[in-house]
């Protein structure tokens, strides 16, 4: 694979984004909703549940038949869904998986998804699979081996995909960018959007000491066409994304300024550990409708 950057096409690390003024239509639209997790398949599967789509962990999705697919398919007869992958490791040199992206194709021809997302990592190597999201370095040369992976995928999809920003535990001496100018230079060449996690934001801002809303701003003319909502533990030296508690005070004060920024994004609670009842999850979801709906005023 070519790991050489084309000077036609990336733009110099540091290069200043083009300025952007934060949007204030607070008329859009914006879809909010839960992950769809066994606990509450019942619920979805009956209709009743107040939310406008779900997600779905993709990979638990990605097969020939049985009870989980059947569910889905009756989930998707009340609710859009969006698909969320873990594995399509669209930062590894090897290239994305044909055996994966076929999978994942079936998957989206059936259940015609709301969208279809995936991380900024790389999984593992040949048959290994770390089954954890594992961090690039942000230089040109991995630039260019994330954005033809996401180009041939979504060629392969017939799909825009959304990509999301990782949580952060380490760095790489050799990053050449900002993690938010490989994010907004990724979108501006390979013509991805983003799903931006604030709760992932926020843990690696806290972990490696830099300003969240500068890395916000920085991601300005970038489609941010989803958000996460999510909890951490804070009880370390580093704080560790575990999406198994409630959205804390400081990640819904960023996600009211991602809200001034981003107005239309859809915006969901995730929860994959410590499940709660799914009315303490429709709490919490309120509260984004409520921060959300203020955001955009604050702006004006």
């Amino acid at each position: 694979m070519n790991t050489t950057c084309p000077a036609s096409v990336i733009r110099e690390p540091g290069r200043q984004t083009r300025s952007s003024t934060i949007m204030t239509d607070d008329t859009c639209d914006r879809p909010f909703g839960l992950g769809l997790r066994r606990p509450h398949y019942t619920d979805f599967v009956g209709g009743s549940v107040p939310v406008d789509f779900v997600e779905v962990i993709s990979e638990n999705f990605m097969v020939d038949g049985g009870r989980p697919l059947a569910t889905l398919s009756k989930v998707r007869e009340h609710y859009p869904v969006a698909l969320h992958g873990v594995s399509m490791a669209v930062g590894s040199a090897l290239g994305v998986s044909t055996s994966y992206l076929n999978r994942l194709k079936t998957l989206v021809d059936r259940i015609d998804p709301l969208f279809v997302s995936d991380h900024l990592c790389w999984t593992g190597l040949g048959r290994l699979n770390s089954h954890d999201l594992l961090p690039l370095p942000y230089t040109p040369e991995a630039l260019v081996v994330a954005t033809q992976n996401i180009m041939r995928a979504q060629d392969y999809l017939g799909r825009r995909m959304l990509i999301e920003n990782p949580s952060s535990y380490v760095s790489f001496a050799d990053s050449s960018f900002t993690e938010a100018e490989f994010l907004a230079e990724l979108c501006e060449i390979s013509g991805c959007a983003l799903l931006l996690d604030v709760n992932n934001l926020f843990v690696s801002a806290r972990n490696h000491d830099f300003d969240p809303v500068a890395y916000i701003d920085v991601l300005a003319d970038c489609d941010v066409l989803q958000i996460h909502l999510a909890g951490h533990d804070d009880s370390g030296a580093l704080i560790v994304d575990t999406h198994d508690r409630p959205v804390c005070e400081d990640v819904w004060a960023l996600y009211r300024h991602v809200g001034r920024r981003f107005p239309g994004a859809a915006t969901m609670i995730e929860r994959d550990d410590c499940i709660p009842p799914l009315g303490d999850l429709l709490v919490e979801l309120d509260r984004a409708r409520e921060v959300a709906d203020v955001a955009p005023k604050l702006a004006a």
